[in-house]
């Protein structure tokens, strides 16, 4: 057995440099440091499709700004968000905002004052309605709607591109960039409300949940490699999880995932997927044998602004993906 001795880390005022110098220490923070030189991998290998799973209240937490430039730089190619992330996302590009809050607080006069709280962060009830409101005005100006969440996640970003155009979102830089966002559990949440709204009015509109599954497998099976990033787990991280099997099911199958890095404090001993290791993923196919993987056991909301600032502080750079460019102008 080789071993290397343990770098003690040394203050660093440049991330990425730090993150390198972390990635030769031990805990979770070398497990950080590693994630960044994974994640660069995938950027830096021409041939590799970057499928992001987003989870947890990421935008209410303030993550936006470093999703958004994650899409701007090019360093995740297709993103499967739950429906909770790109409504909030929706809500601060039409001006509704989030507000500091305090987790040691009494819920009970917090409704009596229509304010809703996620964990520390405030926000107000009946602007929530709006938004659930302006969403379902867009739904009617479709009617008659069948088609993906992808689809219908693309639609909406250009409507709020027209309609608000001071606003910025991770919903508006997807459909700009050309970027597929999927919900896979859409009605699982206040876009899910709006459109029960719409359809109670009589308007039609279906979104198909296996249209979702069957996309996002065809952009795995046509990928020559596929790297997986989860911002936590739930939904999301399964959805990207399956097209492997499904894609093996069709005799397409690639072998598993080539890259894979998960942000989670989920842990495995529960038997839940959030916490799943990609060690077990490996046993049904889900990862490749070879598969270059890492597991940071770290709230969301420390590691993504650490990582997104280690990326772009090295100066990594990666333009349009060729094959999903192809791809998706000829679905557009």
């Amino acid at each position: 057995m080789n071993l290397h001795p343990m770098q003690p880390v040394r203050p660093e005022p440049r991330v990425d440099s730090l993150l390198k110098q972390m990635s030769l220490t031990g805990f979770q923070g070398r497990k950080l440091g590693e994630s960044v030189d994974i994640w660069s991998r995938m950027i830096q290998e021409p041939d590799v499709t970057i499928l992001a799973g987003l989870s947890g209240a990421m935008v209410p937490a303030g993550m936006q700004e470093c999703l958004i430039s994650l899409l701007e730089n090019r360093f995740i190619d297709v993103l499967v968000s739950t429906g909770a992330n790109i409504f909030h996302d929706i809500c601060e590009h039409i001006g509704i905002r989030h507000y500091l809050g305090y987790h040691t607080v009494d819920d009970q006069e917090l409704f009596r004052q229509g304010i809703d709280r996620i964990y520390d962060i405030f926000a107000y009830e009946d602007e929530f309605r709006l938004v659930d409101e302006k969403i379902a005005e867009f739904a009617q100006e479709l009617d008659d709607f069948s088609d993906s969440s992808a689809e219908f996640i693309r639609l909406l970003g250009i409507w709020l591109s027209k309609r608000y155009p001071l606003g910025r979102s991770l919903t508006a830089t997807a459909a700009h960039l050309n970027i597929p966002v999927f919900i896979p559990a859409l009605c699982d949440s206040s876009i899910g409300i709006a459109l029960v709204m719409t359809r109670r009015k009589g308007h039609q509109i279906m979104i198909d949940q296996l249209a979702d599954a069957d996309q996002l497998t065809g952009y795995v099976e046509r990928a020559q490699k596929t790297g997986v990033v989860y911002i936590g787990g739930g939904v999301p991280k399964n959805f990207i999880q399956q097209t492997q099997v499904i894609a093996s099911i069709h005799e397409q199958g690639c072998g598993g995932h080539d890259y894979a890095i998960q942000y989670t404090t989920d842990t495995p001993h529960y038997g839940g997927l959030s916490g799943c290791t990609f060690e077990e993923a490996v046993s049904w196919g889900k990862e490749s044998c070879n598969c270059r993987k890492v597991q940071c056991f770290c709230d969301a909301t420390i590691a993504i602004p650490i990582v997104t600032s280690a990326l772009l502080g090295a100066g990594i750079r990666r333009t349009a993906h060729p094959w999903m460019e192809n791809e998706l102008k000829q679905v557009s």
